[in-house]
This record gives structure tokens, C-alpha cells and sequence, in this order.
């Protein structure tokens, strides 16, 4: 019987020396969480897009995958962005990510530049890759990246009207003076600062061409200097162009030597025909000379008739009576 006290008494002793270790030395007893045991899940909530640096022949893509985390953690895992040409479905960029160990009931977002060229439209693929294995992917689509500038060509300044609802032409022209087979334009438009600051130097460059054959008829250039945030100016210039022609009128604006944005109207000189800004080209009755550096109608006529005059000389009245006393005088020597 002693010997059954003393026994349990040495149990008690060890179940409570246990106990108090527990209680006393941290991590004698492993936790286990439920996260530890259960198998971790990883699935992409979102992809977001934004430009990046632009340059004239690339363009640099911020890709952002956001990643839903469930479960315990999970480690190994690879995120991969590829971009595929949408015309050519050719791969033109890929970049792969490892990622840290996600633990925890969260989102884990990770961010990979691509780098493209700044034309057509693209697909954007994420595929998310745990221990080699594919386990989630996604796509989305980017079109007009040729639209995105480069940072030499950014300007706060647009043309006003250039959205083709307008009512209003983008370039406007009136007649300032007309004559001796000759036509002077005034040409303006207008430009709008849509920035919070003052617009950099600009300058805009006025050009007449003739529509159906691209002529350039006549070409201006005008500083238009700073433009205050939120305020219009209203550059203009006269060219002077050939009568009974259809001319485009075209304004390009530059900013330190880089065409910025341009914009086009146009001028119907013709009364038989009328043009459109995107009419086609047809085929006309076209005199160069019109286009000329010397485009004086009457001195052109003038040059012309001293020429006939000194290479076919003409059959005038003196050479006529001459000849006329000649045929007598033969006549008189037949009969005699």
C-alpha cells in the first residue's frame, strides 16, 4: 500500500512539474495553429496597369498582380508577366518575380516593369507558378500605346477644337487680300494651356498645301511663348497661295524642336469643287508654275511673247507688198 502511494505520488509530482514548465519556459509545448495544418491557397484578385518612362521607341508598363492569400503559408511562389503583340501574337517582353513566403489571411501584391514598343495594342499575361506548378493566370488588354508620349514631347498645350464633333474647324482662314490671279490667307487657330502651370515656349507652324498633290504652297512659323494655366491664345499668320486651288491648311505645334500635335482644315479656293478634310486625292487640271517662286501671272505671258516674237518672226504687212511687186514684175517679164 505504501508502495502504491509513493508511486502515485511520483506521477503527481511529474504531471505538475510539467505543468509548470509549460507554464514557465516558453515553447516547452509546440503550438500548432490551424493555419500550419491546412493546405495554403493563392488566386489573383486584380491586375492594374500604369505607364511608366516613355521614350520615341519604347514604352515602360507598371504591372501590379494582387494576390489573394487563404490558408497556411505558402512559399516557392513566382509571379511571370509577358507581353504578347496583339497583331502578331508574337511574345515581345517577359519578366518573372519570386516572391517571399505570404503567411497570414491577406492580399500580397508584387509590381514587374515590361518594356514594349510604343505601337499597336497588347495583351498583358500574369501567371502565378507555386513549386513549378501553375496554379492561377490572368490577362488584360492595353491598346494605343502609340498614343502615350514621350517626356520631351509633353505639353499642356492642345489644340482647342480637335475633337472631330466640333462644330468648329481647328484651323480657321479668311481672305485678307485678293489679285492679279493671287490669294492671301489669315490663318489662326487656337491652343489651350489644360495644365495647372504656364505653358514652356511653343511655337506653331502654318502650312498650305495643296490638296490634291501636296504642294506646299506656303509655309509660316510663329512664336507663341508662355500661355497661362487655363488660358487660350490665338496664334495667326498670312500665307499667300495660287487662285482656283483646294488647299489643306495645316498647323503642327512644336516644343523645343519636337512635333507635339498637329491639326488640320481646309480651304476651298475652287468654286467647282469642294474639299473635305478627309477626301480623297482625285485628278485635276494642275499648272506647277502656280507654285513657283514667281508666280506673277502677266510676266509670264510677257516672257512668252518676247520669246515667239524673237524665234518665229511674223508674217507682216511690208513683207506682204513686197511680195506683191515681185509677182508683178513677173508677170510683165512673161508677157513681154
Amino acid at each position: 500500500m505504501n508502495r502504491e502511494r509513493t508511486l502515485a505520488g511520483g506521477i503527481a509530482i511529474i504531471v505538475m512539474a510539467s505543468l509548470l514548465a509549460a507554464v514557465l519556459i516558453p515553447g516547452a509545448i509546440a503550438e500548432t495553429g490551424i493555419e500550419d495544418v491546412r493546405a495554403s491557397s493563392l488566386q489573383i484578385e486584380d491586375v492594374a496597369i500604369e505607364p511608366g518612362s516613355v521614350s520615341g521607341g519604347t514604352a515602360t508598363l507598371g504591372v501590379e498582380t494582387r494576390l489573394e492569400h487563404r490558408g497556411g503559408p505558402a512559399g516557392n511562389v513566382t509571379v511571370l508577366v509577358r507581353a504578347i503583340h496583339a497583331d502578331s501574337g508574337l511574345v515581345e517582353t517577359t519578366t518573372e518575380r519570386e516572391m517571399p513566403t505570404i503567411e497570414g489571411e491577406r492580399e500580397a501584391s508584387v509590381t514587374q516593369n515590361v518594356s514594349i514598343e510604343r505601337r499597336g495594342d497588347y495583351r498583358i499575361e500574369t501567371v502565378v507558378f507555386r513549386d513549378g506548378e501553375r496554379i492561377a493566370e490572368g490577362a488584360k488588354e492595353v491598346n494605343g500605346v502609340g498614343t502615350l508620349k514621350p517626356a520631351y514631347a509633353e505639353t499642356n498645350v492642345a489644340f482647342h477644337w480637335q475633337d472631330s464633333t466640333s462644330e468648329f474647324p481647328p484651323v480657321e482662314y479668311s481672305v485678307a487680300d485678293a489679285g492679279n490671279k493671287r490669294t492671301t490667307l489669315n490663318v489662326s487657330t487656337y491652343l489651350t494651356n489644360q495644365g495647372d502651370d504656364s505653358s514652356d515656349n511653343v511655337r506653331i507652324v502654318f502650312t498650305a498645301r495643296q490638296a490634291d498633290t501636296n504642294i506646299v504652297a506656303d509655309r509660316v512659323s510663329v512664336s507663341v511663348g508662355e500661355i497661362d494655366a487655363g488660358r487660350t491664345a490665338s496664334p495667326s499668320a498670312t500665307l499667300s497661295v495660287a487662285d482656283d486651288y483646294n488647299y489643306y491648311l495645316d498647323a503642327v505645334l512644336w516644343k523645343d524642336g519636337v512635333v507635339v500635335e498637329s491639326a488640320r482644315s481646309a480651304a476651298n479656293l475652287d468654286p467647282t469643287e469642294r474639299l473635305s478634310v478627309n477626301e480623297t486625292n482625285r485628278e485635276i487640271d494642275l499648272s506647277v508654275s502656280d507654285f513657283s517662286g514667281d508666280n506673277d501671272p502677266d510676266s509670264a505671258k510677257e516672257t512668252t511673247t518676247i520669246e515667239n516674237d524673237e524665234g518665229q518672226p511674223g508674217f507682216t504687212a511690208l513683207a506682204g507688198l513686197v511680195a506683191l511687186l515681185v509677182a508683178g514684175a513677173l508677170a510683165r517679164r512673161n508677157r513681154e
